[in-house]
């Protein structure tokens, strides 16, 4: 709206200016209200935690079909040995950008206090942005069977000491460091701490910040819109991620979720990108199917691809 107004003001000032200048000073609002669109259009992305089976039988052809399928975006979830899916840093980097698709997030789970700084430097050689921790690190995730199968040892406030020290060594490797939700920190511990909010509120938000998985926190009972309100431009990045009637995972715009009042939101939340997720197929559907749907049921809700 403000280029209208601006191309409104120029034309009501034309007294003062010649033909000529004119029509320049139009084109060039014009062609800056483009760019900002495109930029805002580019928003979007895949977690390619979705296509773990098919990236690690051909890492390639799978981002290849990513590209296809009209995302923009990845986010990793594929690091290992300094590479990321058999490829190096730099390998992979220049492989997205042959594809026009750009490394904005990954998740390493295996990082650690003693091999930050290396995995922090190989993220940064791969082009990427940001930094995701997706489980408690350090051997603080525990995974179960039965109704509880997530948690977490060790305590909230020992959580929040490690990702406040990885924060700030991924700070000045030039990253921004993030923390990913599960349900389990959405529930009073057995200290009666909510581990997510005390993260919140102890964690430095100059060096840690936070992506919101929309399933987990509906899976938890809770409220996404609550937690922007009560913890602005916390949430960097979101996972976009359905849920079907049986409580399983469901491409965008297949299942339960009603993801158009969150993404009202989405400058309360502070997000900058957003990565569609499906942890999980079902009924024999493909993933490379699944990421098909799902991009197709964003238009359904409004997110800009």
């Amino acid at each position: 709206m403000r280029f209208i107004a601006i191309l409104a003001l120029l034309n009501n000032q034309n007294k003062m200016m010649n033909s000529s200048k004119l029509k320049f000073a139009t084109l060039l609002l014009l062609m800056l209200s483009a760019c900002q669109l495109i930029g805002q259009d580019r928003m979007g992305g895949l977690a390619l935690y979705t296509v773990r089976n098919d990236m690690g039988t051909n890492a390639k052809a799978t981002l290849q079909a990513i590209a296809d399928a009209g995302y923009k975006n990845i986010e990793a979830a594929g690091y290992k040995d300094g590479t990321y899916y058999n490829m190096t840093p730099k390998e992979f980097k220049g492989y997205l950008k042959q594809l026009k698709l750009k490394p904005i997030s990954t998740h390493q789970s295996d990082v650690t206090l003693e091999n930050m700084n290396t995995m922090f430097a190989d993220a940064k050689a791969a082009g990427f942005k940001y930094f995701v921790v997706p489980i408690p690190p350090m051997g603080l995730f525990k995974n179960t069977t039965g109704a509880k199968a997530m948690g977490m040892t060790g305590g909230a406030a020992n959580l929040a000491k490690i990702l406040n020290e990885m924060g700030v060594k991924a700070h000045k490797a030039g990253l921004k460091l993030l923390y990913h939700n599960h349900d389990f920190e959405f529930v009073k511990d057995a200290d009666g701490i909510v581990t997510i909010d005390y993260l919140l509120e102890n964690c430095n938000p100059k060096y840690v910040n936070f992506q919101m998985d929309l399933y987990w926190v509906t899976k938890a009972g809770a409220d996404p819109i609550t937690y922007f309100k009560r913890y602005p431009k916390r949430f960097k990045i979101w996972h976009v991620k359905d849920m079907d009637d049986q409580g399983r995972f469901a491409p965008v715009g297949n299942g339960t979720i009603d993801f158009a009042p969150i993404l009202a939101q989405k400058k309360l939340s502070g997000m900058k990108y957003y990565m569609v997720e499906q942890d999980q197929t079902f009924d024999g559907l493909e993933a490379l199917d699944a990421i098909k749907i799902s991009h197709k049921g964003l238009k359904k809700f409004g997110f800009k691809k």
